[in-house]
């Protein structure tokens, strides 16, 4: 029998390792990737630090992480589309529909996917198994590792602020937490004409990384001006859109405490914790809104493909560093520990 190396966590124990596993054959419908590049998301930290916990079900007792992937085509399985072909350059989505509850059957849209490295193995691995209706074809002049990175990294505050936030050209923006998906936050409301962006992380180096990509204004959340610095700079209105990378009480309040009339809070960092709104008679007088938002839709990765091909956008420094897949332990613990202060770190078989 032919294995693989892959980064393997024990839904049980909880113990994260690399290990040797079978090679996957591709079923009816499926294709296998070799993969050459594949994200560290802090999710999959949160995944193996214990924060976060998937129940083990029968049959599926471990899991091979990463949700963010990218290579080529290896090997068909049977009934596979002829727009398919091996050698082709393909990034996988994050996730996939189960293809049997109502919500698929009636094509209104599952609000809440099956997810690659989470409820079925992912991409820390030489080869991952995906459902041909998942993959997207990578142009040529795109990098494979910045391919890679646009599921989940890219994509979630790309739905966020364009679907979730509806965000109109000069609204004023602020972005809590300029870490993975806050980085990719910046440039974004950037390219689609937000003004002012206000960054807010209590770390230095990602203020500095924010101003870096096109923040207008960096902010420590902890100091006692942010609200005065924050009706300054938008000429006392407050912040049209807030975006809440965070997932923690404290930035919720502050961002409600910024936000201009009519404004919207946007909730993208996910807590389990019950949420709650302080000066409730004034959130309502001044018609402000929470908007809860998970992940992204299937139109927007080959949007955002597009926009890359054609220059729009460019995330060639989000790579902060390429690691062999036999290093996803140590991968991990730079995350972490935020060693290098990085956006996202790409492991490569």
């Amino acid at each position: 029998m032919a294995t693989m190396l892959a980064g393997r966590l024990d839904l049980v124990t909880g113990k994260f390792g690399m290990e040797q596993v079978a090679i996957p054959e591709p079923g009816p419908g499926e294709v296998r990737i070799k993969v050459l590049a594949a994200g560290i998301c802090l999710s999959d930290v949160h995944l193996i630090d214990g924060s976060l916990r998937l129940k083990p079900r029968p049959g599926f007792t471990t899991v091979t992480l990463g949700h963010e992937v990218a290579g080529v085509i290896e090997k068909l399985g049977e009934g596979t589309g002829t727009w398919w072909k091996p050698g082709q350059r393909v990034l996988l989505q994050a996730g996939q529909s189960c293809g049997a509850c109502a919500l698929c059957m009636t094509r209104t849209g599952c609000l809440r996917p099956l997810t690659r490295g989470v409820d079925y193995d992912g991409g820390w691995a030489e080869y991952a198994l995906a459902r041909q209706d998942t993959l997207i074809a990578v142009p040529d002049m795109l990098p494979i590792e910045q391919a890679a990175i646009l599921p989940d990294a890219v994509s979630t505050p790309y739905a966020a602020i364009v679907d979730t936030a509806a965000l109109r050209p000069a609204e004023s923006v602020g972005i809590w937490g300029i870490g993975g998906l806050g980085a990719h936050g910046v440039q974004l409301v950037r390219a689609f004409g937000a003004a002012p962006i206000i960054a807010f992380d209590p770390l230095p180096e990602a203020r500095e990384r924010a101003l870096a990509l096109g923040a207008d204004l960096a902010l420590d959340p902890q100091q006692p001006d942010v609200r005065e610095q924050v009706l300054h700079w938008t000429d006392g209105r407050g912040l049209d859109v807030a975006l809440d990378l965070a997932g923690v009480a404290p930035v919720r309040e502050q961002a409600q405490s910024v936000l201009a009339p009519r404004g919207r809070l946007v909730l993208v960092g996910l807590t389990p914790a019950p949420l709650s709104l302080s000066q409730g008679i004034g959130f309502c007088a001044a018609m402000q809104q929470v908007r809860g938002h998970y992940g992204s839709r299937l139109e927007h990765l080959p949007q955002l493909v597009k926009l890359t091909r054609l220059g729009r956008l460019d995330f060639s420094r989000s790579v902060s560093a390429v690691l062999p897949l036999a290093d996803a332990p140590l991968g991990v613990e730079r995350l972490m520990k935020k060693q290098g202060n990085p956006i996202r770190l790409v492991l490569q078989p």
